[in-house]
């Protein structure tokens, strides 16, 4: 069969699966296994071809740090860490403007650097934050919006499950992927923190420093005891072994995984921790990372068969000869994921895109660690983009309190925005991603 139909009618085929609730994971497969019969005319070299990719992928060192990083995250939620970050960012920051907002954002930018998971910091800082800066009088859509965009950090700043997939399915060091999302995540916790304090001079009123007490109007501030202070420093310590080794060079992004994993362990039992809930940790992590693993090895299929198949060539071919260059490919690009970004999660997006996207954006002269950071902030984007934004649901459904899905939108947009602007500061300055790695 002719490449060009090939491909189109692959294409095709993954769509509709799609469209009509196939999981990502058996749409890849399915569409990999057919391709790949078609080309050679034999199920045996089909089956074959799955086969091998499994081995070689599965037996992969660096597959391990998904569970390990999975596992970590776990431990520190269920020792209720994040409260006690939360709680030492707010007392630290008593004299900021908007300073439980701002908390928020530095809490969740801590919280990231551990669990590495948006959906879980959107859900947990639902629970911790929403409900103090109610209590403080903070305007609801502000409240809504902070945690639904500062969780965008916890897929950008180092260890990020996406990172990971990026680095799997483009093999380009994870390692040095972790290292180019510090001054990204840094870049955009910061856009978000200015905007903040901007808000809270222009509106003071969203943003109230008191909180209405039976004696009166009186700022509230958390006492911090010697629980919160060993979690805010024992979550520093982690975050400096994993980043710190691996930036350093004393540790592989899997060896890294593992000290943190060990050092969250430690944590939770330092935080009184029970068995019980340990082991309840551990089965909730192999029940996330078992379709995460899945879904890598149909998307390592996929990306077997277009490459056996020349279908990259022909679309690289493609778009050459329609007349797309570098800028118009990467706005090209950032439509298709910010309308993917409506419908399904960042790990698929990232599955059935990356495998196509990055090798043409490398061809076009793109930086591979550009590219990855880039890609990680507009797909993240995607997740507070109408009509189907996931984070903006996952915060809906986490605060305890009723809300309106436009509400939480409303309050979402400049974030929304702002991550936009981000992208376009590390297309214009490329450095901000590459300074780091080039000094690894």
């Amino acid at each position: 069969m002719d490449i060009t139909l090939l491909t189109t009618l692959s294409l095709i085929g993954l769509t509709i699966l799609i469209v009509f609730g196939i999981p990502i994971g058996v749409a890849l497969g399915t569409v990999s296994l057919v391709g790949i019969y078609v080309l050679f005319q034999s199920w045996d070299i089909a089956f074959a071809m799955a086969g091998s990719v499994a081995f070689s992928m599965l037996r992969d060192y660096v597959f391990a740090t998904i569970p390990l990083f999975v596992i970590m995250g776990n431990f520190i939620t269920t020792s209720g860490a994040a409260q006690d970050v939360f709680t030492l960012m707010n007392r630290m920051l008593r004299r900021v403007p908007a300073r439980l907002a701002v908390a928020t954002v530095f809490g969740n930018a801590m919280f990231a650097a551990i669990s590495g998971v948006s959906v879980a910091a959107a859900a947990t800082f639902s629970r911790v934050a929403y409900p103090q800066m109610r209590r403080y009088g903070y305007d609801r859509p502000l409240a809504l919006g902070v945690i639904a965009g500062s969780g965008m950090l916890g897929m950008l700043i180092p260890p990020s499950i996406l990172l990971i997939f990026w680095g799997i399915l483009t093999e380009i060091s994870i390692g040095k992927l972790f290292v180019a999302g510090v001054l990204p995540g840094l870049l955009v916790a910061s856009l978000f923190v200015l905007y903040l304090v901007v808000t809270a001079f222009i509106n003071p009123e969203k943003t109230p420093y008191t909180v209405q007490t039976e004696a009166g109007t009186s700022p509230v501030s958390e006492e911090i005891n010697r629980s919160v202070l060993l979690s805010g420093l024992g979550i520093i310590v982690l975050i400096a072994l994993v980043l710190g080794g691996i930036w350093g060079g004393f540790a592989t992004p899997t060896e890294a995984a593992g000290i943190g994993a060990v050092g969250a362990l430690c944590l939770a039992l330092l935080k009184g921790v029970r068995l019980r809930q340990l082991s309840g940790s551990i089965i909730s992590s192999g029940l996330t990372i078992a379709p995460i693993m899945f879904l890598l090895l149909m998307a390592g299929l996929y990306s077997r068969f277009l490459v056996s198949s020349g279908a990259l060539m022909v679309m690289t071919d493609w778009i050459t000869g329609a007349g797309f260059g570098p800028i118009s490919l990467i706005f090209a690009m950032t439509i298709v994921w910010l309308l993917m970004g409506m419908m399904l999660d960042s790990t698929s997006i990232i599955l059935l895109t990356v495998p196509i996207f990055a090798p043409i954006a490398h061809g076009f002269g793109y930086d591979p660690l550009v590219f990855a950071i880039y890609g990680i902030l507009v797909i993240e984007a995607g997740l507070l983009t109408p009509p189907f934004g996931l984070l903006v649901f996952v915060v809906k459904g986490s605060v305890p309190e009723e809300v309106s899905i436009g509400e939480v939108f409303r309050g979402a947009t400049p974030y929304w925005l702002l991550i936009v602007l981000a992208g376009l500061i590390i297309l214009t300055f490329p450095n901000i991603v590459t300074f780091l790695p080039n000094r690894m």
